[in-house]
């Protein structure tokens, strides 16, 4: 498997399904590749929403057949170094967000929180759904958990003026 990190830097598939070589950190990849989605974030949140959602949708489809072909190349169901679904996973839960930086931090601690409690169905794209599809969509659908409850907040502030002094 080790042989396969070389790639990372030889390799455009595996440069990018490895988070531009942040899933090769070898303590918690996911955490690291989620935090190097954040200055891609940041420049996605300029789009309007549109163009935000469309670049996520090519973004997710894309790593669907990038993920998929590395992790075959691997011959492995999801190895840790893949982070690409990570990085569509953190896109997807701040997709509309408030600005602010603890909006971010709050977006980036409930992808985190679902993705690894990973709870139904995330859980079920985890362990049921193979190849590329299964590795990216638990990490869509810990995604929309995240935007629901960030999307619910804001609304809940919006509404009820709840004021955040951060």
């Amino acid at each position: 498997m080790k042989a396969h990190y070389k790639k990372a830097f030889t390799h455009p598939i595996y440069f990018v399904a490895f988070g531009f070589g942040s899933g090769l950190f070898p303590k918690a990849p996911g955490t690291f590749g989620t935090i190097a989605a954040i200055p891609l974030y940041l420049l996605l949140a300029e789009l309007d929403p549109l163009r935000y959602a469309g670049a996520v949708g090519v973004a997710l489809v894309a790593g669907i057949f990038i993920c998929g072909w590395v992790a075959l190349d691997m011959k492995a169901k999801d190895p840790a170094a893949i982070v690409w679904d990570e990085f569509v996973g953190l896109w997807i839960a701040l997709f509309m967000i408030p600005a602010g930086w603890y909006w971010l931090m709050a977006g980036f601690l409930l992808f985190r929180f679902f993705d690894i409690l990973k709870p139904w169905p995330v859980s079920f794209f985890d362990k049921k759904v193979a190849g590329g599809l299964g590795i990216m969509m638990d990490d869509v659908a810990a995604g929309l958990y995240s935007l629901l409850l960030l999307q619910l907040a804001a609304y809940g502030i919006a509404t009820y003026g709840i004021r955040v002094a951060l």
